[in-house]
């Protein structure tokens, strides 16, 4: 008797845990997400990992990265032609500025 409400429970929990993850731009991923808004916090990544993840995302002439006081590299690129002011975050996000 007992077995099947924690089940129920327990997949209630789950379902809820993947619909907000899914809606949430701001979760690491190993895909690179585009977003206007950056996660401030420490960042971990070494200029050339953030170099790396902006042009797995298919940016091209990335230079001037630099890290701010929020721990957001920022940058130049270019991408279809336009050239960009970037930012990767310690999410590995890039942010379109």
């Amino acid at each position: 008797m007992k077995l099947p409400i924690l089940g129920a429970i327990a997949a209630a929990l789950v379902s809820s845990a993947a619909v907000a993850d899914s809606h949430n731009p701001a979760v690491k991923s190993g895909k690179p997400v585009a977003t206007h808004v950056a996660a401030k916090g420490h960042n971990s990544f070494t200029e050339g990992q953030a170099k790396g993840r902006l042009e797995k995302a298919g940016y091209t002439d990335v230079s001037k990265l630099t890290k701010n006081r929020n721990g957001i590299w920022q940058g130049t690129a270019s991408k279809g032609g336009q050239q960009v002011n970037i930012g990767v975050d310690y999410k590995g996000n890039i942010i379109l500025r």
